[in-house]
């Protein structure tokens, strides 16, 4: 998985987009009522991706889910533009700009997370390897031993990538000041929904960030304005997410994703058992915790597995997105881009 290179550009900020507009800016009705069919439908899929309880949160299959929603809503997004009947001919050059800046930023993201998953998908063969040495008749405690220490040690061990992943998010974030949007009524619709597909884009990336690389240093707590018709529901699910991981990581725990722990904890009850040898643990005991091992172990292999189709399957929305993009521009003539630039991360 890899992102195209282009040089840097500014990015459309998570800042109000009508705040230079007035409160009643005209909509002719159409405009009016696709913003809204818009809008309502994002609010109902934010709520539909809040966590049941707080024992869901940070599981694998609702980070399964919350990938799938951005899917739909970058979806969302392209049916929108394509009822607006806005051709990319018609953008002002900084919507482009921006869309481009985007999706350079979205691609490091889940570069980032795929390199998480690849990593702790490693990790399982340090498990096999301990499931081989404990099962069968005759078993090999100091191999196995070795094996627990290998996958506390690979566990423990930060993913260098995880500094890209920060830093594009931190720009997501950072630069709040908007172009203005003049003489263009369709432009103000899709500055519009552009922001709330943002807020939900990056507040689903900060949740995966805390989760993947230990620290809740960089969980955002974003605040949309009111004047949306999905701000209570994302105020709501923003909350209630971010407050259970700053709970779960001041209870001094390391490791946040509810399979990853389970394993663990696997681990941490096998570890005196193999020190001890096979012979001064009863074989009913030692049969039991291998067992619980192996159950959870394959529980986070298949969850890594599947979470990991989800994170490719909205890398290439984002990137084919910008391929179509540049080839309306191209299509569109006059030069107005160079070829070295690619589609918008909103498009696909």
């Amino acid at each position: 998985m890899s992102r195209p290179q282009e040089p840097h550009r500014h990015f459309l900020p998570f800042g109000n987009p009508f705040r230079r507009l007035s409160p009643k800016g005209y909509l002719s009705p159409k405009l009016l009522d696709l913003l809204n069919t818009f809008e309502d439908t994002l609010a109902g899929r934010i709520k539909k991706l809040k966590p049941a309880g707080k024992e869901d949160v940070l599981q694998l299959s609702w980070m399964r889910v919350a990938m799938e929603t951005l899917c739909e809503i970058h979806t969302d997004i392209k049916t929108l533009i394509t009822a607006l009947e806005l051709p990319v001919s018609d953008w002002d050059e900084k919507w482009v700009d921006v869309y481009l800046d985007d999706s350079v930023k979205l691609l490091d993201i889940c570069i980032a997370f795929t390199s998480e998953i690849s990593q702790l998908k490693q990790g399982h063969l340090f498990l096999q390897c301990i499931l081989h040495n404990l099962g069968g008749a005759s078993k090999q405690p100091a191999r196995a031993c070795s094996s627990l220490d290998g996958w506390k040690q690979h566990v423990a061990s930060k993913n260098p990538r995880f500094n890209n992943c920060f830093s594009a998010m931190d720009e997501l974030a950072q630069k709040l000041d908007l172009p203005k949007i003049k003489n263009s009524a369709k432009g103000k619709v899709l500055m519009r929904a552009m922001y709330g597909v943002k807020m939900v884009t990056l507040l689903v990336c900060s949740i995966f960030a805390a989760a993947f690389s230990g620290s809740d240093e960089k969980l955002m707590d974003l605040q949309p304005t009111e004047a949306f018709l999905w701000a209570d529901a994302f105020a709501d699910i923003c909350s209630f997410v971010n407050t259970e991981i700053r709970s779960l990581y001041s209870s001094g725990k390391v490791t946040v994703l509810k399979e990853l722990e389970a394993v663990d904890t696997c681990v941490k009850k096998l570890y005196p058992m193999v020190q001890e040898g096979a012979d001064a643990v009863e074989a009913e005991v030692l049969q039991v915790s291998t067992s619980d091992l192996g159950k959870s172990a394959e529980k986070l292999s298949q969850g890594l597995d599947l979470l990991a189709k989800e994170v490719d399957g909205f890398f290439q929305i984002v990137l084919t997105g910008r391929d179509a993009l540049l080839s309306n521009l191209r299509v569109g003539g006059d030069g107005v881009r160079s070829n070295n630039k690619v589609g918008g991360p909103f498009f696909s």
